[in-house]
């Protein structure tokens, strides 16, 4: 990327307006690469590329690195509605410093209120259309609690496929395998509402837990405890694409 002002690249991360960033630099909150900084026209190289970080500074002793778009994985509590907007409960968008607002970041598909796991958000358009896509057919992985045993006649069901309201044909899981006697993990690609609570019920069963351990090639980082997010690295955005083909 070619250099830019300071202000500007303030603005970019979501630091606040044009004017509350020059205001922030002409105060001395900015420091780069260490050293101070309260000129709003110095420039920088933000050095950000391939969704790497790029350029260090920090805004009132908080470090940061430039970003030229935000790709970000959220460990999802249970209870948070995935909208700028919720109705009954509070937004995940309230676990996210305010930069993330700022900047537009959006969810990319999104997880029940109950439901835990691995919720991805970016603010790179693009990106958002390609990963929520139905027509990509990303393999989710859910881990499901059951109200009833995880019977060998449910995973068959599930797995042949079974019938939910306003859908033309059978849904079929793309996996599922029992991993205790009332749970098991079970992978689909369709990502339609309520679908795997709707796919459970319609083979006889109820789930009472559902958590997303992993979408595409990326599984949630197990350090992320629930409600803690982190920056998501080239080399995760290269496990979340690598993921084989149907049938395969």
């Amino acid at each position: 990327m070619p250099a830019m002002q300071i202000e500007r690249l303030l603005h970019a991360q979501g630091f606040g307006s044009r004017k509350e960033c020059r205001a922030l630099i002409r105060a001395g909150y900015i420091s780069v690469a260490g050293v101070p900084c309260e000129n709003p026209a110095a420039e920088f190289d933000p050095g950000s590329t391939d969704g790497r970080p790029g350029l260090e500074f920090s805004v009132d002793g908080q470090p940061w690195r430039f970003r030229a778009q935000a790709y970000l994985m959220l460990h999802k509590p249970a209870g948070y509605e995935c909208s700028h907007k919720p109705t009954f409960h509070p937004s995940i968008f309230r676990l996210l410093p305010p930069q993330m607002l700022t900047r537009g970041v959006q969810c990319i598909g999104r997880l029940d209120q109950d439901t835990t796991g691995l919720l991805l958000l970016s603010d790179d358009g693009q990106f958002i259309h390609q990963w929520s896509s139905g027509k990509k057919r990303t393999p989710k992985v859910y881990e499901v609690t059951l109200k009833h045993a995880a019977s060998a006649e449910l995973i068959a069901a599930l797995l042949a496929g079974v019938e939910l309201h306003d859908e033309p044909e059978p849904i079929a899981a793309a996996a599922c395998v029992a991993t205790g006697s009332h749970t098991l993990d079970l992978t689909i690609c369709e990502g339609k509402y309520h679908q795997v609570k709707r796919m459970v019920a319609a083979a006889g069963n109820r789930v009472e837990a559902l958590h997303r351990s992993r979408v595409g090639g990326l599984a949630l980082d197990p350090a992320l405890a629930s409600g803690e997010w982190r920056w998501l690295e080239a080399e995760d955005l290269a496990r979340l694409a690598d993921f084989p083909p149907e049938g395969s």
